[in-house]
């Protein structure tokens, strides 16, 4: 069994005061719908769990019958306090402790079928992948964010996105001591850490951004148009 768990329970601070970034619109549909369906139609995913906001399950359940019509099963899962708390509750949606599972973030919307498949496969020889770009760009430290403190290797850095691939049991355990040590982390990968567990990096070849501030969403919809026609 393969699940996909979008983490949709966030609201998106700097996207400014009310305002719910997964809700907005882009090429036809709020950007939720975009990430749900690209889960939907990936021929490696059996299942998919949305990690809501209490008493948005309603919501989706709207986005189900009017825009997404999924044709593989799915349920939600009532979203945490911090995001690891969100994945862990979407974990213990999970019935069984075998097969694999990809984390997406809800705001991602453009991440291509067959990259998430790749990162599947990693997972699946590894343990554990991340979707991850090599960074182009010339780094700089700052200890205080005003001067420059040093100068970083670029070419050992990586950005990583989403998804983020495991087996089941790998997770969950990485998570539980996460949990158990009253840790925070805000990648999923940053937990495997606490366990010795191995991560595959997995370059992506398509444009995978996150929706984070309104300037987004002109390039996503351009991206997204071209992946749907």
């Amino acid at each position: 069994m393969i699940t996909a768990i979008i983490v949709a329970a966030g609201r998106g601070t700097r996207m400014g005061p009310d305002v719910d970034k997964l809700f907005l619109e882009v090429g036809g549909m709020p950007v939720v719908a975009h990430t749900w369906r690209l889960m939907d139609q990936c021929s490696r995913i059996d299942q998919v769990i949305l990690v809501v906001r209490e008493g948005m399950e309603s919501a989706f359940a709207g986005l189900a019958q009017d825009l997404v019509r999924p044709g593989k099963p799915w349920k939600t899962a009532v979203g945490g306090a911090e995001r690891q708390d969100s994945v862990w509750n979407g974990l213990e949606a999970i019935n069984s402790s075998d097969g694999l599972v990809a984390i997406q973030d809800g705001a991602r919307p453009c991440t291509h079928r067959e990259h998430v498949i790749d990162c599947l496969e990693a997972a699946q020889r590894t343990g554990a992948a991340v979707g991850a770009q090599r960074v182009t760009d010339t780094i700089k430290a700052s200890d205080g964010g005003v001067l420059v403190a040093a100068h970083l290797d670029r070419s050992r850095l990586w950005a990583v996105q989403t998804p983020q691939c495991f087996r089941v049991e790998v997770i969950r355990r990485a998570l539980g001591e996460v949990r158990q040590r009253g840790l925070r982390v805000t990648d999923d990968t940053a937990a495997c850490e606490c366990i010795g567990q191995q991560v595959e990096l997995v370059e992506g070849r398509w444009p995978n951004p996150k929706v984070t501030v309104p300037a987004d969403l002109p390039y996503v919809g351009l991206l997204l148009s071209a992946m749907w026609g």
